[in-house]
């Protein structure tokens, strides 16, 4: 039950947006191992002067943030950052320009349904 954000600079993915969306989606459902339906991804793009970048970096240069349950193996993060880049690189972004960040939380410090997502049988394993 990841919750997804991509951030970038305003301009270069035009009206492809829910096209990059589906791309990190299938990425993530690649490394991670989650069912289609598992789907929290937003995209929140930046007009120039709000985001800086190290230099070397292009203009799709962007972050992913995928807050997620913790229990996943190095193996699976491995697959997630290769498909990412694949994906990814589909509309033009190079694998330097895309930095992703894993945010690992408990299954009791997650709330769903008003309980602890520690209480909830998902469906599928996080221990992939």
């Amino acid at each position: 039950m990841p919750a997804t954000r991509i951030e970038t600079r305003r301009g270069w993915i035009g009206d492809r947006r829910r096209e990059v969306i589906e791309a990190v989606q299938r990425a993530l459902q690649t490394g991670l191992r989650i069912p289609d339906h598992d789907r929290c991804v937003r995209l929140l793009e930046y007009d120039d002067d709000a985001m800086i970048a190290p230099p070397e970096k292009g203009p799709s240069y962007l972050i992913v943030e995928v807050t997620l349950f913790s229990g996943r193996s190095m193996e699976a993060k491995r697959e997630l950052y290769a498909s990412m880049a694949e994906e990814l690189g589909s509309f033009g972004v190079p694998p330097s320009d895309i930095k992703i960040i894993l945010i690992e939380v408990e299954r009791e410090n997650w709330g769903l349904r008003g309980i602890p997502a520690s209480d909830i049988d998902l469906g599928y394993r996080i221990d992939v």
